[in-house]
């Protein structure tokens, strides 16, 4: 999706071969018309294929499967870092590991909504280490629900988390893959165009 690494060029920050901030347009500050953008082109790549939920991870990844539904027509669901006390009903858990805030936590979804009629689309605003779409994976599984495939925004390719996906069956697909970054300059897979800052 050239617009949308356009827009890692022009306001991505790269903090280090590894690290990337989008927050001023992706997950803190959102460009709306671009979230909106981001979920037509998941809506067109995963057209009839039967969806009836979009499922995700709270919280950047809300935006995306909103949009992603808005663009399929159907609900979307996200999972919870945190089980509320309200949550009383039997819930899926899976547990997550977070690269960036370096703690795990476990996941929940209510099994009011997810189960063996559903076809899920689950879409995340990256895949890096896959710990968070792994826990996603093993939780549609676990519900019986099919699984059409996964849905990134922003692919670190160079990281481990495709092949942990792959390895499981599971059919991704990214909007902007980066094949190598450094702080001045970001590769993307399938352009040789290098981001130079002015």
């Amino acid at each position: 999706m050239k617009l949308l690494e356009e827009r890692i060029r022009q306001e991505g920050l790269i903090l280090s071969d590894t690290v990337l901030k989008v927050d001023s347009f992706l997950n803190h500050q959102v460009d709306t018309a671009l979230a909106l953008e981001i979920g037509r082109e998941f809506g067109r790549i995963f057209a009839g294929r039967g969806i009836t939920k979009v499922l995700t991870i709270e919280a950047s990844g809300i935006q995306f499967a909103m949009a992603a539904g808005i663009a399929l027509g159907v609900p979307f669901v996200y999972a919870k870092k945190k089980k509320a006390v309200t949550l009383s009903e039997s819930v899926y858990t899976a547990p997550v590991h977070s690269f960036t805030r370096q703690e795990t936590y476990q996941i929940s979804i209510s099994q009011k909504y997810l189960g063996p009629a559903d076809h899920v689309l689950i879409v995340d605003d990256f895949l890096a280490t896959g710990a968070a779409l792994v826990g996603l994976v093993d939780i549609v599984r676990a519900s019986g629900a099919k699984l059409a495939g996964v849905g990134c925004v922003i692919e670190k390719s160079f990281q481990e988390g495709r092949s942990l996906l792959e390895n499981k069956g599971v059919e991704i697909h990214s909007l902007a893959r980066i094949a190598s970054m450094a702080p001045g300059e970001v590769h993307f897979i399938g352009n040789d165009t290098v981001y130079q800052p002015s």
